[in-house]
């Protein structure tokens, strides 16, 4: 990932960053009422069509950390989620938000340090991050969490996110763990999920990337 995956759309007081390396075109911004984002207009992002506040409310619904927005006045400068999640997308991968520090982010690219879509099939062709090869792939799990973990005295702060070499996603720090049904699952301050696969208590890494012999580069 580099610089040469952004394409900035600047306006008179906004300037809109997107990165099509993390984009997975999920279309929140596509599908905003309202003139920002335009399908089949060039460019298809004109800031200056929208206000400053709809702007930014329509650049933070992107769940991957690809969009983000810079202002003139250097005002609305996105602040972390006052609670950290990992929502588990049904067939698909972990969309986390908070306070993000993913181990090796580079500082290109901003969205990253509060959303982002993590792969767990195992075979993103970007990893850590999805690229939609779970469709291809055909992995298939509906977004269940069985566990309940702990409970804990904060929802925020920062959540450190490291990726194991051919091995789980780490996460440290206050978590809440979102089913795919929307039902808040777990809560705790560690966890380890699954990005192979084949875990057999998906999201929750279970040692199976071992079995599998699953290599993560």
């Amino acid at each position: 990932m580099s610089g040469k995956d952004i394409v900035e759309y600047s306006g008179a007081e906004a300037t809109v960053s997107w990165n099509g390396k993390l984009c997975i075109h999920i279309g929140e911004c596509g599908r905003a009422q309202g003139d920002l984002f335009i399908g089949g207009r060039k460019p298809w992002c004109q800031p200056d069509q929208a206000s400053n506040e709809n702007v930014r409310e329509v650049v933070l619904r992107c769940p991957t950390g690809a969009l983000s927005v810079e202002f003139a006045d250097g005002s609305g400068a996105e602040q972390a989620a006052t609670r950290n999640t990992v929502q588990v997308a049904y067939n698909g991968p972990l969309f986390v938000q908070g306070d993000l520090d993913i181990d090796g982010v580079p500082e290109d690219v901003p969205g990253l340090k509060f959303r982002a879509a993590l792969c767990r099939c195992g075979k993103s062709k970007n990893k850590p991050y999805c690229d939609n090869s779970h469709e291809d792939a055909g992995f298939k799990d509906y977004g269940a969490v069985g566990e309940t973990g702990n409970e804990i005295d904060d929802t925020g702060g920062p959540l450190q996110i490291k990726m194991v070499k051919d091995g789980p996603i780490l996460a440290r720090g206050n978590v809440t763990v979102v089913a795919a049904s929307g039902r808040e699952a777990w809560h705790g301050k560690q966890a380890a999920f699954c990005r192979c696969g084949a875990s057999k208590n998906k999201p929750f890494c279970d040692g199976e990337h071992k079995k599998i012999d699953f290599r993560s580069e």
